[in-house]
């Protein structure tokens, strides 16, 4: 498994990490020794973070990762916080911030947080001052070690950057969301700002195993929020219309072959070889796929940008490059 350039982050992280929303909530049912295999698999593969959130099972995810990493202390756990109430910038105060990480804390089991992500904030957030003050002072009273934001759009990941103190930018990219190849990568990598790249399989899509007669679990995002229900429909899908991206993904599956790989590997490579691109964090439920997923940080030479990018022009750009 390769792992990451150095960047304010402060340490290297496996290219490709594991992500566990999955492990939590909305993906349908995954038993809770199901979640500790796949994070054992994940580990014994060579991943080495492991990205989950507070609102994940309202504290599911975290506190099975909490237990696993009793065992395992070299994972870096990255966490996020500001979803737990309405988003609203007066909700971003530092009593919930103190009350938001003290429960990760005791989710994880750790006195020191190593990363809290503020969870996809409305853009007066990422330009509130007052806000990265608040972080700030998180981090110099030992209760987290740094902090980052995930976004929702360009715009909001570029505003992070210019923070001095983010460490990091989560944002959704994969072959079906390219907007951020055009700014956010250039911009992180002048930086020294880690980019955790979210969603690399456009919630399944890029695996090339789904057809238009799929059909998933009533308590899975991907029935449940296709048109943005429950929260932004970005997060579903990359956004993009499902039987278009069946199409596209089966065109995709083509070109990972060509290259003899599979296309989730192939999806995830190619991610994690960009330029600015730290870590990768895929979902995983069943230890076949953590496994799958983490054999794509040994991956070399992978250079299709061209051809994703056709296929993104061709599929996708008129719809969803200007929406986020």
């Amino acid at each position: 498994m390769h792992t990451s350039n150095p960047t304010r982050l402060g340490r290297s992280l496996s290219v490709i990490g594991l992500g566990t929303w999955q492990l939590g909530a909305d993906w349908g049912d995954v038993s809770e020794a199901d979640a500790t295999a796949i994070l054992e698999a994940s580990f014994e593969s060579g991943v080495t973070i492991f990205d989950t959130a507070d609102v994940y099972g309202d504290g599911r995810s975290e506190q099975i990762i909490g237990k696993f990493t009793k065992s395992h202390p070299e994972i870096f756990v990255a966490t996020k916080m500001g979803r737990r109430l309405s988003q609203v910038p007066t909700n971003y105060s530092m009593a919930n911030f103190r009350a938001w990480t003290d429960r990760s804390r005791t989710n994880l089991g750790v006195d020191t947080l190593d990363l809290v992500q503020l969870h996809c904030p409305p853009t007066e957030v990422t330009e509130s001052n007052e806000v990265f003050d608040n972080l700030a002072t998180l981090v110099e009273e030992g209760a987290i070690a740094r902090y980052g934001v995930s976004v929702e759009t360009a715009d909001q990941a570029l505003a992070a950057i210019a923070r001095p103190g983010v460490v990091s930018v989560q944002i959704i990219l994969n072959a079906f969301r390219l907007k951020p190849l055009d700014a956010v990568l250039p911009a992180a990598v002048d930086a020294g700002v880690a980019i955790i790249a979210r969603v690399p399989l456009a919630s399944g899509l890029l695996s090339g195993k789904y057809t238009t007669e799929t059909v998933f679990a009533a308590n899975d995002h991907r029935t449940f929020n296709r048109h943005g229900e429950a929260f932004d429909v970005g997060e579903t899908f990359s956004g993009v219309d499902f039987e278009r991206g069946v199409t596209a993904a089966a065109e995709f599956s083509a070109l990972a072959a060509s290259v003899g790989l599979t296309a989730p590997v192939a999806a995830l490579a190619w991610l994690a070889q960009l330029p600015g691109v730290s870590t990768v964090i895929p979902g995983a439920r069943t230890v076949a796929q953590a496994r799958s997923n983490a054999s794509a940080g040994s991956v070399d030479g992978l250079d299709i940008t061209p051809q994703v990018t056709e296929l993104y022009d061709r599929y996708f750009r008129a719809v969803i490059h200007d929406r986020w």
